[in-house]
This record gives C-alpha cells, structure tokens and sequence, in this order.
C-alpha cells in the first residue's frame, strides 16, 4: 500500500515525525503543494491520498485507483464527497487536534489586546523608553482580564476550553444559546449576552445560519470597548462592518486568526486602512508542533483502521 502527501508544506517544517505514518504503508511520498494541473497524474498510481487543502473534486478522482483519502484537517470542503462515494472512496479527518493550541491563541490575542503588547513592543523598538524620563511607559491603557466578562460562541470542545482558561484568568464566563432559539440551560441569548460582554469569542462552525453572525447590528449591540475574538472561520463576521467599527471606536478591538478568503486578498477592508485596535495572525492558531503531531498520529490510526476494516473518523 503506497501513500501519497499531497500539500505537506501545509502541515510540515520539517519538524514533524512521519514515523507512525511510515509504518501503516509500504512507501510515502511527499510534496510540498500540488498544482491543480499536476493532479490526476500525480494521485493515479496511489492507493492512499493525504490532503490538507488541495481541492479533490470528481475529474481529478475519477481515473484514480486511491480507496482511502486522509484529509490532514477536520473541514472536508475541499473534498467532493459525492464522487467520493461514487467511486468506493473512503474518506477520512483528523478532529480535536487543535483544541489546546487554538484556545491557546484566543486567549493570547485577548492578552495582547488587554495589554497592549505590540504598541508597547513598538515603542520600545522605536526608541520611546530610551528617551524616557520615568522608569516605564504607560501610554497605553492596560486591562486586566479578571472579572471581565468573556462570551462564548459555540460551545462544544473548544468553546469549553477557552471558558475554562478564561476562568483560570478570573473572568465571568457566559455562554450564547444558539442565535435565534430560547435560551435555557445556562445559555444566554445571544442579543443579551453580546451586550453583556467584554469579550466576545466565536467558536460555531461556518452554516448558512451563521454566515455574518456579526454584523453591523449585532457590533451596535456591543460595550464600545468590548473586543471581537476570531479564531472559528472568517466569515462569521462581516468584515466592511468591522472594519467600520474599529476605525470609528465603536468597539475596543478585535483579534483574529481567519479572514474570508485566505490568503486575503488585496479589498480585504481590514488592510485599507490603519487599525490599531485591529491584530490579525495569519490562521495559525492551530498550528502548535503538539497539534500538528497530534495530526500524523491520527492519520496513521486512520490508516490502520481502515485496513483493518474498521475505519475510524470517516466522513464519507
């Protein structure tokens, strides 16, 4: 049985040990990134496909001889999992990898937001503290993140670890009810808890339901120093209006980890202007070596288990 890694620049800095991998195939070959044009070719002659991103639809699987597609991530939208079963393919994710090291990060942009990091790091470089004639800067407001309050939307795994380093921090935690239906069970609605809150932190998978959870209206809602964190998909949030509301101080700030449409491209409104109040990581959350490795130790589970005919975490 021989494997193929289509994308592993995606996932790979050469820090990562492919060894488990290695030992549930004959061989595996791995490719930096593939080319759209590169790919019928490059899969046929492959029993076994890893994928991060590259975009497997029904042309370039249909003269492919693979019965088992491991996708290197949880979203499997770049898989087309009609032809998938058309063709006998087994289709396969990797899920709770990144729990530690997204929730890591939401909290790290919360931190940065409350103590200004890089403007105080920018100053420092700028020469600001050479020159001063006190012992410290202070000419940006610090918050301290305890007893402020955090809302939390979307509360499944993630949601909850994120609740549970904000209370480590001594934050009030709030939890949102699904936007629309009757809160109960601890869940606040989702108007009431947005104008509660002092962080806002999306974790809900991207619906038709959720597209622009946050727009205009729901920013309006909002303390005007209350920050936005983003660490679920870009387009939870409709980014003209809160690029607007940054720019004009509605809301205190927002942290990021997705845009919609990445990489960016060159309208993203949040690069057309300066926005202090504004820190965006390139989607990199996830991207922990713990996380990663946890990554290569499930497609080797994966793999096993589907030889065995008892495939596990499939998707299709």
């Amino acid at each position: 049985m021989n494997a193929i890694f289509l994308d592993g620049y995606s996932l790979d800095r050469n820090d990562l040990d492919f060894a488990p991998i290695r030992a549930q195939v004959d061989s595996l070959d791995i490719y930096p990134q593939t080319q759209r044009a590169e790919l019928s070719q490059r899969i046929a002659p492959y029993d076994v496909i890893l994928v991060n991103k590259v975009k497997l639809d029904r042309a370039s699987l249909e003269n492919s001889k693979s019965k088992l597609i491991c996708i290197a991530a949880t979203g499997t939208d770049n898989i087309d999992l009609s032809a998938c079963r058309d063709f006998d393919i087994t289709v396969t994710n990797c899920q709770g990898y990144g729990t530690d090291s997204v929730a890591q990060h939401a909290l790290g942009l919360m931190l940065n937001l409350s103590n200004q990091m890089f403007e105080y790091h920018q100053a420092v470089v700028n020469g600001r503290w050479h020159e001063s004639t006190q012992f410290c800067l202070l000419d940006y407001p610090i918050r301290e993140l305890a007893d402020k309050t955090l809302g939390i939307v979307g509360y499944g795994t993630l949601g909850q670890r994120v609740a549970e380093l904000g209370k480590a921090f001594g934050m009030n935690i709030l939890v949102s009810a699904r936007p629309g239906s009757t809160p109960g069970n601890g869940r606040v609605a989702f108007d009431e808890l947005l104008q509660q809150v002092d962080f806002l932190s999306l974790h809900c998978p991207l619906t038709d339901a959720t597209y622009h959870l946050i727009g205009e209206r729901e920013l309006s809602l909002m303390k005007p120093t209350a920050c936005l964190i983003n660490t679920a998909r870009g387009a939870l949030i409709d980014e003209a209006a809160l690029a607007n509301a940054l720019e004009e101080r509605r809301i205190g700030g927002a942290g990021l980890d997705v845009i919609d449409g990445e990489p960016p491209g060159a309208n993203c409104p949040f690069f057309q202007q300066s926005l202090p109040n504004l820190i965006i990581t390139p989607h990199s959350g996830w991207g922990a070596l713990e996380a990663r490795q946890r990554i290569i130790q499930q497609i080797s589970e994966n793999i096993e288990k589907w030889a065995q005919g008892k495939p596990c975490r499939v998707v299709s």
